[in-house]
């Protein structure tokens, strides 16, 4: 089976899993991403093509008529390629299945099946367009919803309208979330052709790395009231209200200490931030880190990990490393690995007072934080890991290659 990935970037986390694909699988397959940094791709994304057990393709990108970027030449390539199954990102790729009245047909003709890899987010249930728009619920990485008014509804509803159009066009769906059946099946697609595939690091390696983690000294001095964030620095992971906490909390958890490990264009202001707040000295700021041992020396030596905005695979990863976390509902792939009062704690979204008082649930009872943690674990181990992943993703090859 030869498998052909189209994405606008490959983050370093998605390049192990393809390997992954590639070497207990068996699967014959090639990733096409853009020659340059996207303009799909989200500021601060970590990207690495080394060590790939896949054949890479890049090609230019262009910016379409309708203003969203494309590639130069898929289609020759794909027809060289002889793909059996196309896996495609759905934004902002899928618009030219209706957008350029020729390359869906072209695309077709080249007899592979087609699968749409989605998250969704921010996107609205058929029909609940009006009503999402105007909740302000459609943020951005800089934390602006899309304006508010009826020209930028009325864009908001033209791109709902194509969902419509192009989503049912797919062979079958590969989401990350378990809402997402009901979104995506709200634009007519059927349950049959949604699959769920939790995303994830390369928890194998991750568990191991926590078993060699448990051997290496301290890399920091102890400290039982540390948290700690991992992420790119932009507004929507809400790293400000982490260091409001450490804040806030400095009267009856005074040792209370934030580490934030990622890069992005908020550090500056982040560390502006703590300076004036007066707990510079109380916030670490290690920069990005992306060898797993170092990463997990960092996770090891604090209690619980945190994140006050939108995530990503970080919850994981902190997972692997038995930490337990404290967040707030975002993206929706949280659900799957957060149980309330179990592993972690949710936090009423964008609330100071509610993201503080679920950190000091945890800090100040280190029985919990001991539990929790394991908790953390024992879920990563037997529910969400990249087998489970992998599994889901070759039902879905198994499914289209049969219809």
């Amino acid at each position: 089976m030869r498998v052909c990935f189209v994405m606008a970037g490959l983050p370093h986390y998605f390049t192990l899993i393809l390997n992954k694909m590639v070497s207990e699988y068996g699967t014959d397959l090639i990733l096409i991403k853009p020659s340059q940094k996207s303009k799909a791709v989200g500021s601060g994304v970590k990207e690495a093509d080394s060590a790939t057990k896949f054949r890479l393709i890049e090609l230019p990108e262009y910016n379409t008529w309708y203003g969203k970027p494309f590639f130069k030449d898929l289609i020759p390539t794909l027809e060289e390629v002889k793909p059996d199954i196309i896996v495609m990102s759905a934004w902002p790729y899928f618009l030219q299945l209706v957008l350029n009245p020729f390359f869906y047909s072209r695309l077709r003709g080249i007899g592979a099946k087609l699968i749409c890899r989605d998250i969704p987010f921010n996107i609205s249930y058929w029909g609940k367009s009006k009503e999402y728009y105007y909740s302000g619920q459609n943020l951005t990485e800089d934390l602006q919803t899309e304006g508010k008014n009826w020209k930028g509804y009325l864009a908001f509803y033209l791109i709902t309208c194509l969902r419509k159009i192009y989503l049912p066009l797919a062979d079958a769906h590969i989401n990350y979330f378990d809402e997402a059946r009901n979104i995506t099946g709200s634009y007519g697609v059927p349950d049959e052709k949604i699959f769920i595939a939790a995303n994830s690091p390369d928890t194998d390696e991750l568990l191991a790395t926590y078993e060699e983690v448990l051997k290496q000294p301290e890399i920091l001095p102890y400290n039982p009231h540390r948290i700690i964030h991992v992420g790119r620095l932009v507004k929507w992971k809400r790293v400000d209200m982490l260091i409001e906490s450490i804040k806030n909390m400095s009267a009856d958890l005074p040792e209370s200490e934030l580490v934030v490990i990622g890069f992005g264009p908020e550090e500056e202001a982040l560390k502006k931030l703590a300076s004036e707040l007066g707990v510079a000295d109380r916030v670490r700021f290690i920069g990005g880190v992306y060898e797993s041992l170092t990463l997990g020396r960092y996770l090891h030596t604090s209690s619980a990990y945190v994140l006050g905005g939108m995530g990503g695979l970080s919850i994981n990863d902190a997972m692997c490393f038995a930490k337990p976390v404290v967040c707030s509902v975002a993206d929706g792939t949280e659900k799957r690995l957060v149980r309330e009062g179990y592993n972690g704690y949710y936090f009423k979204n964008g609330d100071q007072a509610s993201l503080d008082d679920s950190i000091r649930k945890l800090l100040k009872d280190a029985e919990k934080v001991r539990i929790f943690g394991e908790r953390s674990l024992e879920i990563i181990k037997k529910e969400v890991n990249i087998h489970t992943v992998l599994r889901e993703y070759n039902v879905a090859f198994q499914y289209v290659m049969k219809h």
